[in-house]
C-alpha cells in the first residue's frame, strides 16, 4: 500500500514506497506513477516519488544548484511532460533539448523549449501532456508563468534564499532544499517557522541530500542518479 501526504485534498507529498528497488533505478528510465517523479531514496534506501505533475496548478521551489533543477526537468521529460525553460543562462540548459533529441532519434524535440525571461504563450497542458515550466531567474524570480490550470507545474529555481523570495517560497506547494549556510538556514526557519533541529539539519546535508518540505511534510532524501543522467549532468553536487 502506498501512502501519500496530502495538501488541500491534492497529492503533493512524497510516496514512501515504489514498485522497484533503488538498485534497479540504474537499469530503467526514472519514472513513477501518473504524475509521479522518482526523486531519490529515503534514509532506509526506499525509493521516493514526488507528485510533481497533477490535476491542480502546482508550484515547486528548488533551493540549490542547477544539478537538482536539471534532474527534476529530465525526470519530468521521462514521464511525458512538456518542459519549458525560462532562463537568463540558456547555455546551462542546452543539454535538455539534446537529451530529448536523442530520445526522438536525433531530431530536435518540440517537447522541450528554452525561452528568455519574458512572457510567452505556453503549450496547453492536459492529463496526457502535462506541462513543467522552469523559471530560472535568480534568487528573486519574477512570476512570469504562474500555474493557472490543471496539469501545469511551475518550478522556481533559487540559487540561494533571499528575503525578497519569501512570498514565492510561501506560495509553494512543495519546496526542495539542498544544504544551506547558517544564515540562509535561519531565514528558512523564519519563512517556514522551522524548529531549531530542522534548521540545523539544513546546514549539515551532504551534497547528494535534499529535504522535501511542504504542509505537514519534512522528508530528507538522497538523490539517485542513473548512468545516463551522470553522462548528461556529471556527478551529484550542491553547486552549479
Amino acid at each position: 500500500m502506498t501512502s501519500r501526504l496530502r495538501d488541500a485534498g491534492h497529492n503533493v507529498g512524497v510516496a514512501p514506497e515504489f514498485t522497484v528497488d533503488p538498485s534497479l533505478l540504474d537499469a530503467i528510465s526514472p519514472s513513477g506513477d501518473r504524475g509521479g517523479i522518482v526523486l531519490g531514496s529515503g534514509l532506509k534506501g526506499e525509493p521516493l516519488t514526488i507528485s510533481a505533475l497533477r490535476s491542480a496548478p502546482t508550484r515547486i521551489v528548488l533551493v540549490g544548484g542547477l544539478y537538482l533543477a536539471r534532474q527534476v526537468a529530465l525526470r519530468a521529460m521521462a514521464v511525458g511532460a512538456w518542459v519549458v525553460i525560462a532562463t537568463g543562462r540558456p547555455a546551462a540548459w542546452q543539454m535538455l533539448p539534446k537529451a530529448a533529441g536523442a530520445q526522438q532519434g536525433g531530431n530536435p524535440s518540440p517537447l522541450v523549449q528554452i525561452r528568455r525571461l519574458s512572457p510567452v504563450e505556453l503549450p496547453r497542458p492536459s492529463e496526457d501532456a502535462p506541462l513543467l515550466v522552469v523559471t530560472d531567474g535568480g534568487p528573486t524570480p519574477q512570476d512570469l508563468f504562474p500555474p493557472r490550470s490543471p496539469w501545469q507545474t511551475t518550478v522556481y529555481v533559487l540559487p540561494y534564499l533571499h528575503p525578497q523570495a519569501a512570498a514565492t517560497a510561501n506560495a509553494a506547494d512543495m519546496v526542495l532544499m539542498q544544504r544551506l549556510p547558517a544564515g540562509q538556514a535561519e531565514l528558512a526557519a523564519r519563512i517556514w517557522r522551522l524548529p531549531p533541529q530542522m534548521m540545523r539539519q539544513l546546514t549539515t546535508l551532504k551534497d547528494d541530500q535534499v529535504v522535501a518540505l511542504g504542509r505537514n511534510l519534512w522528508r530528507p532524501l538522497r538523490l539517485v542518479t542513473t548512468p545516463k543522467e551522470q553522462q548528461l549532468l556529471g556527478p551529484v553536487r550542491r553547486g552549479d
